[in-house]
């Protein structure tokens, strides 16, 4: 039986710190997989020093557009569909004001645009977000937004006739870093002698826990280094020596080998917590 996957994301780059192992996996499984970039990453730093040049800061959409065409191949993606909106930046700055910046576009169009892609795609599994509490990007809140919308609008036969057939999506999920995996990948590589990464994360966590979320945990132990090729391919966009980077390979395959989903909204009995396909 074929199945299918769509993950929204909000910028270039997005599709490989969230959730690139996951879907890597399923790409291998013969999952379709979709992905939906919302912006063109307009506004983002060059956080890589050897990009941050006027002719790459000049061309940042053209170039960041051709990294995700990278980093898409790499995790597997059979299609990657561009949504066209412009990089929200943050509140109060000009990018957020710009009328063609994603917070800008009449949500109802913004809306209607995925729930036709899904209505074609017809997947089983849905990639959101959450409510981005402790990063509250316009564009990432916009994309939590989007997703719980069009986990009811694609299924209402009078919302968007014109977009073809209602189709249900099954399950709506959210890539997430959980506080267990925080605390976890810190404790290991203080253990092994190293600085965490994780230090001021756990000193803003103030004794958050994972207990009030529906988990589910893929083990990405088999495409954990693809993952991270797929982001190193964004080269304007992460500093090879920077946080992404610093805890090993090794150390997360031994110590935290997963990546994790909060089930936002379903329509089936997820009764496993280790595979998004759960109850279809």
């Amino acid at each position: 039986m074929s199945r299918t996957l769509v993950a929204l994301h909000a910028h270039p780059d997005d599709e490989s710190s969230k959730g690139a192992g996951t879907v890597a996996h399923y790409a291998d499984e013969g999952v379709r997989c979709v992905l939906v970039t919302a912006t063109g990453g307009e506004a983002g730093d060059i956080l890589n020093p050897a990009m941050n040049r006027p002719e790459v800061a000049e061309n940042l959409a053209e170039i960041r557009a051709e990294e995700l065409a990278a980093a898409a191949e790499i995790i597997g993606y059979d299609e990657v569909i561009m949504l066209g909106y412009r990089d929200s930046g943050m509140p109060d700055t000009e990018p957020n004001a710009h009328p063609e910046a994603f917070v800008n576009a009449p949500f109802d169009e913004a809306l209607e645009r995925v729930v036709t892609i899904v209505r074609r795609e017809r997947p089983e599994v849905v990639l959101g977000y959450d409510e981005h509490v402790r990063y509250p990007h316009p564009d990432h809140v916009r994309i939590h937004d989007l997703s719980l919308a069009a986990f009811e609008a694609a299924a209402d036969p009078e919302r968007f006739p014109e977009s073809g057939e209602p189709w249900e999506i099954p399950s709506l999920f959210a890539p997430v870093f959980t506080v267990r995996r925080i605390e976890t990948l810190h404790t290991a590589m203080l253990g092994l002698g190293h600085e965490s990464p994780f230090e001021q994360w756990i000193e803003r966590l103030d004794g958050a826990t994972d207990t009030d979320k529906n988990l589910v945990h893929i083990d990405v132990t088999a495409t954990l280094g693809r993952a991270r090729e797929a982001l190193r391919a964004h080269r304007t966009q992460v500093d090879p020596d920077g946080f992404w980077f610093q805890v090993p390979l090794d150390v997360v395959a031994a110590h935290y080998p997963f990546e994790d989903f909060e089930l936002m909204q379903s329509r089936v009995d997820v009764a496993s917590t280790d595979d998004l396909f759960s109850g279809i």
